[in-house]
């Protein structure tokens, strides 16, 4: 039996054919303070791009944004030179490097910024550049705690720009097809969704630092650490953002970084705004290694009509229906429980088990005739075809950095805004509080707080290291 999935791909022609224009010519720069409409580039103008944050997801949403002809990079930033100079030595002609991002947010000659900062960084340089009159590209996770969350997404909000928060995969064909099936009701009432992200990093995790380990000449570190903890340098957590989550200050530990590209499937699906209560236990059980942060958590968000759950785990990778091959890999996944059948998901492919007879009105007729078949199950589990079609409701998308990039000129919003990705963020940053104090958080969607916790509610807004403050002035706008 096969296990390919059966999923119907859409027709790019359309899409094609609209990127296509941008490449008739090459325009010349033209800052967006020449243009006729402030804030709109023209159809002649090019995108000036700066990059904060000069490592592996950076450089990557750089690249996808640097090969379109109407974009060019005129900025990287990084408090390590070598990165810095890495990027800008892939554009010389254009790009100018700085070890402050204040320097780059405050040029004319940057429309807009990506930023691709460790994840303590994140709302610092998002609100500065937000305020420097810049449209934003964000990385996830979006902030590590409540207030830095309400903080970006008010930011955006009063000061009218752009921005698009980088959960890539919410641009994936394969989650598209996946809402489309549970807003046609195919699964019936959904009251459980389960996600999940393991790996097996094994008791030696990231591994140890050698004891004789310098800091590069040409490093930063204590702007590196910038508003979180000042710690000595460490090479591990310097390396990249797989290695950051080992850091519960400077990442908030795995979840913040997988939650956000898998619950979103289910928060778009079923269009869930934000949780009443959120619960979090796990700790730190088995790994030994330079870090803190817990190896294992499990959260419970609790809705007004339904629940959703939570595992990570980074010293077992089983991956239930999605395992595959019995070797340690990252895996992860979607389950969506209804009274008509169980959907399970990741991030390429999804499944329908159907619930007994359930189902049988979403199944092509010549199907349900053979419904006693023994391989009835499994044609429906394994070949969509056999469904009947639901209605393409989601446009196909030209990709996330170029969705971004078409909205700058637009003045649209992009679907991946704060105020969206509020939903998924604020989700997340509970439950880390709820870990922290080993307690059930109670959130009031409509007022945006936690409810009879004061102390609660106080950490939700943190403290930054001096001389970086809090930008407090965004949370009530």
């Amino acid at each position: 039996m096969s296990h390919s999935p059966a999923i119907t791909r859409r027709n790019f022609v359309a899409t094609t054919a609209r990127l296509g224009a941008f490449a008739a010519a090459v325009p010349n720069i033209i800052p967006r303070s020449a243009l006729g409409q402030a804030g709109q580039p023209g159809a002649n103008s090019r995108i000036q791009v700066g990059l904060v944050g000069c490592n592996g997801m950076g450089r990557g949403n750089l690249a996808n944004c640097a090969k379109f002809p109407d974009v060019v990079v005129t900025a990287s930033c990084d408090v390590s030179k070598q990165r810095r100079d890495a990027v800008a030595a892939q554009h010389k002609d254009t790009c100018k490097t700085y070890a402050d991002f204040r320097e780059l947010v405050a040029r004319k000659d940057v429309d807009a910024v990506i930023n691709a900062t460790p994840p303590h960084w994140h709302t610092l340089v998002a609100i500065a550049a937000l305020e420097a009159g810049k449209d934003l590209y964000t990385q996830k996770p979006m902030t590590l705690h409540l207030g830095e969350s309400i903080a970006i997404r008010n930011a955006v909000k009063k000061l009218n720009r752009v921005c698009q928060v980088g959960t890539q995969i919410h641009a994936s064909e394969n989650y598209r097809r996946v809402v489309e099936l549970v807003r046609a009701g195919c699964l019936g009432k959904v009251g459980v969704v389960r996600t999940f992200n393991v790996m097996n990093q094994g008791p030696e995790g990231v591994g140890h630092q050698p004891p004789d380990t310098k800091k590069p000449d040409d490093l930063d570190w204590d702007f590196w650490c910038g508003p979180a903890e000042l710690i000595p340098f460490n090479s591990i957590l310097f390396t990249g953002s797989y290695h950051h989550g080992s850091w519960m200050a400077y990442s908030g530990g795995w979840t913040p970084n997988m939650a956000a590209h898998i619950i979103d499937l289910p928060i778009w699906a079923l269009d869930l705004g934000y949780p009443t209560e959120v619960s979090s236990v796990g700790g730190r059980y088995i790994i030994k290694d330079d870090g803190d942060a817990y190896d294992h958590q499990e959260i419970l968000w609790r809705y007004p009509n339904c629940t959703m759950t939570w595992m990570t785990s980074l010293t077992n990778s089983y991956g239930f229906d999605l395992h595959g091959d019995p070797k340690r890999q990252r895996r992860l996944g979607i389950y969506f429980h209804g009274v008509n059948g169980t959907l399970y998901a990741n991030y390429g492919e999804h499944r329908i088990i159907p619930e007994g007879d359930y189902l049988n009105d979403f199944i092509l007729p010549d199907v349900a005739k053979r419904k006693q078949a023994k391989d009835w199950t499994a044609r429906v589990l394994y070949n969509h075809k056999e469904l009947k079609p639901v209605a393409d409701t989601i446009p196909p998308s030209p990709g996330h950095e170029r969705e971004w990039l078409d909205c700058i000129k637009t003045r649209q919003q992009p679907s991946c805004t704060p105020e969206y990705h509020s939903r998924l963020d604020i989700c997340v940053v509970l439950s880390l509080l709820s870990l922290k104090l080993g307690r059930s958080i109670k959130f009031d969607p409509k007022t945006q707080q936690i409810v009879g916790d004061p102390v609660a509610a106080k950490l939700s807004v943190p403290k930054y290291r001096s001389p970086w403050k809090f930008p407090e002035k965004y949370l009530h706008v």
